[in-house]
């Protein structure tokens, strides 16, 4: 089917003959376009097919019946060697720096400027106020911890009695808290006890080792503060090594981040929604579990001397503790092993009963 198209053109007085062929899809279709420059009108000839949608690029040549005297040749342009462009562009930028900016332009900087400035001191003091609401127990803490241990010894005065109860009773509510909500609940074995108070939380395991050679010292200075900071017992623990392992006690919002709720019978992080399971890190890493005296579960993984079941709940009483397996949400293992808090049948028990409670299949048969 031939489609007519018409159009006026300018006279120029001669002829032209542009022919445009189009490659369709399953057959050439030629096109014919006359421009007849006496009547004003251009008149295009030719067929159009729509049997397939399928785009052709066309081949355009142009011809001319004679050659004119005033024409204008037409040459494609000559690339530009990339060199040459590089140096138009650091003249440019040269010249354009060598220019006076106008008083418009350099109010306008300094503007942007100070946008700028605002904004990164608002961030800034948003995140100082996001550690300080994550941190500030761990000050508050620290500086107790601090002030009971070694105070004293800043001070001329003989330490009445008096003080020397309060710096005791300090040291014995951080590893009790939590026993007023259940009775049965286990504090941290007497060993892990320097590393709750320790204002560091080094390894307990480790500083058992000085604080029994301080002992037998008959010392009268604090703990690992006069005399005892210079003993170094390389044979059984190094001070690179008591130094060097020191446990994360979590606060009231990084342990929301380890707290696990139980859905349907599978287990999740309360707060990011996702699945537990624990086959997914190396295979001889170990899962631990601590379930709190107000029935909150969390659950991480272990890594020696510097993440352990003291961290959970920052030395504070737990009701259960352990180790444990889970696949994909479903818990395939349990054990009560926990070196820090020692738990006893009756706590693994409780645990057992809180499973229960919340549709856990425990037909796998517990450790």
């Amino acid at each position: 089917m031939g489609v007519l198209f018409s159009c006026p053109v300018e006279d120029d007085g001669e002829c032209g003959l542009v022919a445009a062929s189009a490659a369709a899809a399953e057959e050439q279709q030629a096109t014919f376009l006359k421009a007849s420059l006496g009547s004003g009108k251009l008149r295009i000839e030719g067929s159009l097919s729509f049997k397939r949608l399928q785009l052709v690029e066309p081949n355009i040549s142009i011809t001319s019946d004679s050659p004119r005297p005033d024409a204008v040749a037409v040459t494609a342009p000559v690339p530009v060697p990339r060199e040459l462009l590089r140096t138009r562009f650091a003249d440019a930028a040269v010249t354009a720096a060598a220019q006076p900016e106008s008083p418009k332009h350099e109010a306008a900087a300094v503007t942007l400027q100070k946008v700028y400035k605002s904004f990164r001191t608002r961030r800034r003091l948003a995140d100082c106020a996001v550690l300080v609401e994550q941190n500030w127990w761990e000050l508050l803490d620290f500086a107790l911890l601090k002030r009971s241990s070694v105070s004293f010894f800043d001070i001329e005065r003989q330490e009445t009695a008096v003080s020397k109860w309060a710096r005791a009773r300090t040291r014995a509510a951080k590893v009790g808290k939590g026993l007023s909500k259940d009775d049965k609940a286990r504090k941290l074995a007497l060993q892990h006890w320097l590393e709750a108070i320790d204002p560091r939380h080094r390894y307990g395991h480790n500083l058992h080792y000085y604080y029994d050679c301080w002992l037998r010292c008959e010392s009268r200075e604090p703990f690992d503060i006069g005399e005892g900071k210079e003993i170094n017992l390389e044979e059984r623990c190094p001070r690179s090594k008591l130094l060097s392992q020191c446990i994360k006690y979590l606060g009231p919002k990084e342990r929301e981040d380890y707290e696990v709720v139980i859905e349907d019978g599978k287990f999740m992080y309360k707060n990011s929604r996702q699945i537990l399971d624990t086959s997914g890190g190396p295979r001889d890493a170990k899962w631990i579990f601590v379930l709190s005296t107000s029935r909150n579960l969390y659950v991480g993984q272990k890594k020696k001397g510097t993440f352990q079941h003291s961290s959970f709940l920052a030395g504070g009483a737990a009701s259960a503790a352990g180790r444990l397996v889970v696949e994909d949400g479903v818990l395939k293992a349990i054990w009560p092993h926990s070196g820090h808090y020692r738990p006893t049948e009756e706590n693994f028990q409780e645990f057992q009963d809180f499973l229960r409670e919340n549709k856990v299949d425990l037909s796998f048969g517990a450790g």
